[in-house]
């Protein structure tokens, strides 16, 4: 099926959720009150977060919790995409072609429209005086956070000059009735927009929208260079699912609205407020972050000022437990794609594939699956390393390895690092490179190579065979068996063999 010319029907997190029913393996539904503070990701955490939270955790199903202590009919739902076999389901594809599934639509965009009609998410509208609290469900998921976090609140906004738009996921902290802090990684383009607009004297109009389409969650966490300034990401989304993402009016800004989220935050950022991330606090810390730990928070941050609040009737809250593998999910497939794409084109046919494993939060590490097929292929891996990092500069790790290892299978990635690998032959060092801001490691105290917070030494660990000695690490042969023979109704919990 070519999903490029089919009109998919799961372009909302509702029919994601229809098409999730009555298979435990990928949706629990608990009737059981749960607090949005603290013990709903204390649960989730044990259910199905995965690394890189605090063991013991694992990977498992998603959970809807219909009912939320304080709120009458309000729901949360966390986890959606913390499986990647939940996640191709959803996207109609298998764990392995995920990131080719998101390049094929990466070259095919589709732009969003304003939809016809009523928006689904302003079924219900409230305006001032508004307090956040009140109205949703919003959970803090440690006793150290700066306080309550959308952690899926997709930040859509236009540049003030070109009209160009861009959405991203950024973390916001409820600081008031009607405040929120934004945290803006250094080179975001909505920050770009908002500076455009302060320089100008004027707010930036602004939606949070929450509760979504999984395909513009995934869609939305491209980055440059594979999505420069001035591409919509949305316009992915709309390739996924073959028809365009809908856009609404907002009701209180000059901002558009994903009309189909569950719940939209209108709002603006005004021209020189500023604020600081724990002020409810004073702890220091804002809340868990991807690679693990507990985020810093940031001095003097962006503030949103909410000017109306709209929802559907009965309204899915969507959050993530981070550090897990939902945000390794949305982050690290988007990731693949873009290091397929730039590799592809500059060696083709030499990569397989690309795993960003969740030890890395789907930024810091990348397994690279290559093939050599010819005395003239040797050194190529490396070059593809390189370019792995030019793709995506966030990157920290690339780990190399042959075509006959399972990249999604850390015990044969370690095996490869045993068997194929010598530290002072394999490695290559790239010191004092810029990467993430939030790896605690990359500091000078921790390094005295590291000049400033932020640098970073890049490695590439190649666990490839030389192609002149390919002959001398054949993997053992068994023979070809039909397993249906022996279990002809399968093999039970566990991957498909």
């Amino acid at each position: 099926m070519d999903f490029m010319q089919t009109h998919d029907p799961c372009c909302e997190l509702r029919a994601a959720l229809d098409l999730l029913a009555n298979d435990p393996r990928h949706l629990l539904v608990t009737a059981e009150e749960v607090d949005p503070r603290l013990e709903l990701a204390g649960v989730y955490r044990l259910v199905g977060a995965g690394t890189p939270a605090m063991p013991p955790t694992r990977i498992g199903p998603a959970m809807l919790f219909e009912r939320i202590r304080g709120y009458s009919d309000a729901r949360i739902l966390v986890g959606l995409l913390a499986s990647r076999e939940r996640t191709a389901r959803l996207l109609h594809t298998t764990i392995e072609r995920l990131p080719f599934r998101l390049l094929e639509a990466l070259e095919s965009p589709i732009g969003a429209v304003i939809a016809e009609g009523p928006a689904p998410c302003q079924e219900v509208v409230h305006r001032p005086p508004l307090d956040l609290m009140r109205l949703l469900p919003i959970p803090t998921n440690t006793a150290k956070d700066a306080g309550p976090y959308l952690t899926l609140g997709l930040l859509r906004a236009e540049d003030p000059e070109t009209g160009q738009s861009d959405v991203t996921i950024h973390r916001m902290c409820v600081l008031g009735p009607d405040r929120l802090s934004v945290y803006f990684v250094p080179g975001r383009h909505i920050d770009h927009f908002r500076q455009k607009a302060e320089a100008a004297g004027r707010p930036l109009p602004v939606s949070v929208n929450i509760g979504l389409d999984p395909a513009i969650y995934l869609a939305s966490c491209f980055e440059p260079p594979t999505t420069p300034l001035g591409f919509d990401e949305l316009s992915i989304a709309g390739a996924l699912r073959g028809r365009p993402v809908e856009l609404a009016p907002c009701l209180s800004v000059a901002a558009k609205a994903i009309a189909r989220a569950e719940i939209v935050i209108e709002g603006e950022m005004l021209p020189g407020e500023r604020a600081r991330e724990d002020e409810l606090t004073g702890l220091g810390y804002a809340m868990p972050e991807f690679p693990g730990y507990l985020g810093k928070a940031q001095e003097s941050v962006p503030v949103i000022r909410v000017r109306a609040v709209t929802h559907r009737r009965r309204p899915i809250f969507q959050t993530l437990v981070g550090p897990g593998a939902e945000h390794t999910a949305l982050t690290g497939i988007p990731t693949e794609a873009s290091i397929l794409r730039l590799v592809e084109r500059g060696m083709p046919g030499r990569l397989v594939n690309v795993y960003a494993h969740p030890a890395g939060g789907g930024k810091y590490v990348a397994i690279l699956q290559l093939r050599k097929a010819s005395p003239s292929d040797e050194g190529r891996q490396r070059q593809a390393a390189l370019t792995a990092f030019a793709a995506f500069p966030e990157l920290k790790h690339v780990i190399l390895v042959d075509e006959d290892v399972n990249i999604y299978d850390t015990n044969d990635v370690l095996w490869a690092m045993t068997t194929r690998y010598q530290g002072d032959a394999s490695t290559v060092f790239i010191p004092g490179v810029r990467c993430h801001p939030l790896d605690p490691s990359q500091s000078p105290e921790f390094s005295p190579s590291i000049p400033a917070p932020g640098v970073s030494c890049k490695t590439v660990f190649d666990c490839t065979v030389p192609y002149r000695l390919k002959e001398n690490f054949r993997r053992v042969e068994f023979a070809d068996v039909d397993l249906k023979r022996f279990f002809p109704n399968g093999l039970g919990p566990g991957p498909e063999l």
